[in-house]
């Protein structure tokens, strides 16, 4: 399972997405992810889907690498949709003893399901063919404006950098300290909650340990380094816009037109 957690991983490849300007990346993903939550339609979901598979051919990360990501999410998102399609009210279909599972239950379940794992994939694919450095360049550029009103821009875009690091790092960490555990016959499986919860303290315990301790030396590096914050430093690869990336604004403009237009042009034929 911690195997398939992609999320702070980068898949290195030579794509149109790849080359991408950060800031076109960061942009165009948050405004995919609003959309998420603005189209309520079968058709606006449809042309998301078909943006997003357009996307991930582009970016050439495998499909199967993409779709090993969401495993991490299933109980999550179980969780969600069982809890829309019997909490929901409305009109009933199913019963199933003092629980009703309703016709508006079924549509906000899917649509949901839906959304999430769209929300998933689409910031997926910015992570996956974005540098943590790249990022981190992009995001403080962005932010550039909240300078003037004293906001630390480039420590926050700092923090974010070294903890998309970190993920993997403690993933590792974790697998290395699970294994570790299991062959001095620790159990993480059987029993109920409260003895699989207690099982995890093992395991819990030295992993924190050993992200305080990777902290720490990560702080004194730095400190060692006379590093100063973002005040006069220079970028070794300065960002600029080139053509592809007004390109891939515009795809996304269209995107975002078609998907709202979808729906209600298809509802007044």
């Amino acid at each position: 399972m911690l195997r398939d957690i992609t999320l702070g991983q980068y898949y290195q490849a030579d794509s149109v997405i790849h080359r991408l300007d950060p800031r076109v990346k960061l942009g165009t993903t948050i405004l995919f992810i609003i959309s998420l939550f603005v189209l309520d339609d079968f058709w606006g979901y449809a042309v998301a889907a078909l943006f997003l598979v357009l996307v991930v051919k582009l970016s050439k990360v495998p499909f199967r690498f993409m779709v090993k990501g969401m495993k991490s999410i299933v109980f999550l998102l179980s969780i969600t949709v069982l809890f829309n399609l019997f909490l929901t009210p409305g009109e009933p279909v199913v019963n199933i003893w003092k629980l009703s599972i309703t016709k508006e239950g079924v549509r906000l379940a899917v649509l949901l399901a839906v959304r999430l794992g769209f929300l998933i994939m689409g910031s997926s694919v910015m992570t996956l063919t974005t540098t943590p450095n790249q990022l981190t360049d992009g995001l403080e550029k962005m932010l550039k404006p909240l300078r003037k009103v004293k906001v630390p821009v480039h420590e926050i875009a700092m923090m974010m950098s070294i903890a998309l690091r970190f993920i993997p790092i403690l993933m590792e960490e974790t697998d290395k300290i699970m294994k570790a555990q299991l062959a001095r016959c620790a159990d993480f499986e059987s029993g109920n909650l409260i003895k699989k919860a207690k099982s995890l303290v093992p395991l819990l315990v030295p992993l924190f340990i050993s992200a305080f301790r990777r902290a720490n030396d990560l702080a004194m590096a730095m400190e060692a380094r006379c590093y100063r914050g973002g005040e006069h430093r220079t970028k070794m690869k300065p960002l600029h816009y080139e053509k592809r990336d007004y390109i891939a604004y515009i795809i996304v403009v269209c995107y975002l037109v078609v998907g709202f237009a979808a729906g209600r042009l298809i509802r007044g034929l």
